[in-house]
């Protein structure tokens, strides 16, 4: 039995064509918003299953079905983030944003090619780095949605007002104060070259196990966290300090001496992903500033790495 949809359908009809084109825009948007592309995918098919169980006479009263969509997928985001804040406080360790998968080794601080990976319909900017999602972590489910949709997307603070459900002058607020969050945690910017030579001679340091070169690649006041969500093991509080991090970091090499470095892009910058027997273990995304690593995450979580092993 075929669906009321199915992809071949869209040659049939311009009207529908245009409706699915919208996808890519939505997916990019709830991935912002919830950071999980996983969750972004549902979402997103969620607010297409509420379109076509609609009457014909309903969506044709709908002006800008475009528009009807994104205030679907924002509500949805926005119910979703509210209810994640109660699963976080049950979730084993830390909690990172899902790294964006990506095979392509990195040159210089570019991606090496295109990737035919599901994350290549969202757009790699600014706003998908892990130091940026990790900060959005921080903002209510409101600040969050009214600063991705105002901010990053352009949307006016008057449609912004109808998915978040206040005036547009609470959103224009809301924006403001994540605005303030996202100033006070905005590292000095570190070109894209010099961002790959500091992940690169971080990777030669770690495999081999020099101390020293670590701690003069960290920044003294540095911050690493690991994400294995309970099912693998991690560190479940941050680790503070470049020396504490680089012994730690040494201590792990040595448990794992089979492990195999990969320089890939995570979520559009230069980072690492760690394999066993060709599965990933871990994704490592960077934050830098001044030549040295002020910040790095470690996703070992194995059901935000599935994506990330090859088949």
């Amino acid at each position: 039995m075929r669906s009321q949809y199915e992809p071949g359908d869209s040659w049939l009809d311009p009207s529908l064509s245009a409706l699915m084109s919208e996808r890519r825009q939505l997916i990019n948007l709830a991935y912002r918003l919830l950071g999980s592309l996983a969750d972004a995918e549902d979402v997103v098919q969620e607010a297409y299953v509420r379109w076509y169980v609609m009457s014909p006479q309903q969506q044709k009263a709908i002006e800008s079905p475009g528009a009807w969509l994104t205030k679907v997928a924002g509500r949805i985001c926005l119910d979703q983030l509210r209810s994640a804040r109660a699963r976080r406080e049950r979730y084993v360790g830390e909690w990172i944003p899902e790294p964006l998968p990506d095979r392509m080794e990195w040159t210089d601080g570019r991606s090496g090619g295109a990737t035919v990976d599901p994350a290549d319909r969202v757009t790699l900017d600014e706003s998908v780095n892990m130091a940026f999602l990790v900060v959005l972590e921080s903002m209510t489910p409101a600040e969050r949605v009214a600063f991705i949709l105002h901010d990053v997307f352009r949307y006016s603070f008057a449609e912004v007002a109808e998915i978040v459900g206040r005036t547009p002058a609470a959103c224009r607020q809301l924006a403001s104060s994540a605005r303030r969050r996202m100033r006070v945690s905005h590292a000095p910017a570190t070109t894209a070259t010099r961002r790959a030579a500091v992940v690169r001679e971080f990777k030669q340091a770690w495999e081999a196990r020099d101390i020293a070169a670590l701690i003069g690649l960290l920044d003294p006041d540095a911050t690493a966290l690991a994400d294995g969500g309970g099912l693998v093991n991690a560190a479940l509080h941050p680790i503070t300090g470049g020396e504490e991090i680089a012994r730690y970091l040494v201590s792990v090499a040595g448990k794992a001496p089979d492990q195999t470095i990969l320089e890939r892009t995570v979520n559009g910058q230069p980072g690492l992903v760690v394999q066993h027997d060709g599965v990933t273990t871990a994704v490592l995304a960077f934050d830098i500033a001044d030549d040295r690593i002020t910040h790095f995450w470690a996703v070992r979580n194995p059901e935000k790495l599935r994506p990330w092993t090859t088949d």
